[in-house]
């Protein structure tokens, strides 16, 4: 059973490049794709069939440098013109040839060899499968320059440059080459051709600044990640646990996801906790506890009175050697004096949860308290290293839980081709950054949380693209393949249920600019999404029945 929610009512193609592409309206461009059409450049309006698009490409290439060439002569070329004139068409093969045709282009003119170009950069072998809508206003605007624009190159001064012809540069356009030119970086970096590699980068950046909004800001994250693994400058590993702490919960007040993680697991935990007198919950990552004040009200007002409560929060060995986790505990606990809960708290300090011994948890019988296990963005970071996540999970059996509530990212950066990693990320954190963009953001506080939300997610991208072996510790893998590895190991799903998906749906209700948010009930598991794209899953399990 499957329920969506798409608090617009509209089908939508989730944007990699600021913004979003509704679905009215666009069966038949989708209906050309399929066709045999370049689904990116599909979207956008061009009609270029993906054999030809090591030609178009190349034809791109050798008007970039022939309009180049044509501005350094004397006089002014035919395609000077008092007006100006905007150039979007959809046969984009053809409306290259014709102005190269226009600017009597030959190949011993801009330097062509056959079929080779000279430049390093050479874009003829761009991958064309990114799927990353762009209709958005900004994607929309247009770089221009009248009969009074002079260009800049080889040093040159406008006091020396005469008046030049008319060149019209579509950002759209930039945009479909910025996502081309960043795959193919990937793809000679994949072959270990770090010369093409280093050009291709450095192009990035260049057309990144005809770009604005999420597109700009994903391609500088990723043109980071590349740089750093071309020259193998490694992203530290994290040993600075408040600092991404504090970056956590600036996301925390940008985006709704981890709002949604903790309401739906909390849900998860409520409804297993029914009728208990005493109730233990273990967190796999205690944090700065931003979870937990919303499950001690639920608890003091259930009827009946509200059990007694023990917390043990586990988290990662502080850089200065403070106990933060006594600290979190210290504000749960005054404010479950506050609303008469009964509380105990315990902090474990571990460099990694397979370090972690169950025996010393303290946990009692399932006679005498009930168990609940909660891990939020934590079971993925133990995939980097070999048999950690299924230590692990037989030391979550041994604690004998009720309930055991996992939220992880739906994604799959976790593939052995650094290719097929590269293209997931890239769609996964264009969906990502986009949903920021179109949030709404209006409070004071507002730019700060965006800005320091970005350095979070650019940190995983710089994870995911830069690093290898175990210091790649971002290794999300879909739900899927969590059900497998939960299987496996002796768990079966306790399905989410209608109240749940009513929290995230309050959530989303409450939260600005939540048109594009969509909740989906999937087997159990609860999906949220920017339009078409899950981006998290909330799923709860308990053991398995012997029989």
């Amino acid at each position: 059973m499957k329920r969506d929610r798409d608090r617009g009512g509209k089908a939508a193609v989730s944007g990699g490049g600021g913004g979003a592409v509704t679905s009215t309206g666009k069966g038949k461009m989708w209906a050309e794709a399929d066709a045999g059409m370049d689904e990116l450049l599909a979207v956008l309006g061009y009609k270029v069939k993906s054999s030809d698009m090591a030609d178009v490409a190349e034809k791109l290439e050798q008007l970039e440098v022939a309009m180049g060439t044509t501005t350094m002569e004397d006089g002014v070329s035919s395609l000077s013109t008092d007006t100006t004139v905007h150039y979007n068409p959809s046969d984009l093969s053809g409306w290259v040839g014709s102005m190269l045709s226009e600017l009597s282009v030959i190949p011993d003119q801009i330097g062509v060899s056959g079929n080779n170009l000279i430049n390093d950069d050479d874009l003829r072998a761009i991958p064309g499968g990114a799927i990353l809508g762009n209709d958005s206003e900004s994607a929309k605007k247009r770089i221009k320059f009248d009969s009074r624009s002079e260009f800049l190159e080889n040093g040159c001064s406008p006091a020396v440059a005469p008046p030049r012809a008319v060149v019209l540069v579509d950002s759209q356009e930039a945009g479909v080459r910025l996502v081309h030119t960043l795959m193919a970086c990937a793809e000679a970096v994949q072959q270990e051709n770090m010369k093409l590699a280093d050009a291709l980068v450095k192009h990035v950046g260049i057309l990144a600044e005809s770009q604005v909004g999420a597109m700009r800001k994903v391609a500088a994250c990723f043109a980071e990640a590349l740089v750093r693994r071309i020259y193998k400058i490694r992203p530290q590993v994290e040993d600075n646990s408040s600092y991404a702490d504090v970056l956590e919960m600036h996301f925390y007040e940008t985006a709704p996801y981890l709002k949604f993680a903790h309401f739906t697991a909390n849900q998860a935990i409520l409804e297993a906790f029914a009728g208990a007198k005493r109730v233990h919950v273990i967190d796999f990552g205690l944090k700065q506890g931003m979870q937990w004040p919303a499950l001690i009200q639920a608890l003091a007002l259930r009827p009946g009175g509200p059990p007694a409560f023990r917390l043990t929060g586990i988290g990662p060995p502080q850089p200065d050697n403070t106990d933060a986790l006594q600290q979190v505990g210290w504000k749960l606990t005054q404010l479950a004096e506050t609303i008469g809960v009964e509380f105990e708290f315990r902090g474990f300090v571990a460099n990694s949860l397979a370090d972690l011994d169950a025996k010393i948890l303290d946990i009692k019988p399932g006679d005498f308290e009930t168990v609940a296990v909660n891990s939020v963005f934590e079971l993925h970071r133990l995939l980097a290293r070999p048999g950690a996540v299924e230590k692990v999970l037989d030391s979550i059996r041994a604690m004998g839980p009720k309930i055991v509530t996992v939220v992880e990212q739906e994604a799959d950066h976790n593939g052995v081709v650094f290719m097929d990693r590269f293209n997931e990320a890239l769609h996964y954190y264009s969906t990502m950054f986009d949903s920021l963009e179109g949030s709404g953001l209006t409070q004071p506080d507002s730019a700060q949380d965006l800005f320091m939300t970005e350095v979070y997610l650019g940190r995983q991208i710089c994870n995911v693209v830069a690093c290898d072996g175990a210091e790649r510790v971002e290794r999300h893998e879909t739900l899927a393949k969590w059900r497998r590895r939960m299987g496996s190991a002796g768990f079966e799903p306790a399905h989410l249920g209608s109240n749940a998906y009513k929290q995230a749906s309050m959530l989303l209700a409450l939260f600005a600019g939540g048109d594009g948010y969509r909740v989906e009930e999937n087997d159990g598991c609860l999906m949220l999404g920017w339009h078409t794209r899950p981006l998290i899953a909330t799923s709860a399990w308990r053991l398995t029945a012997v029989e």
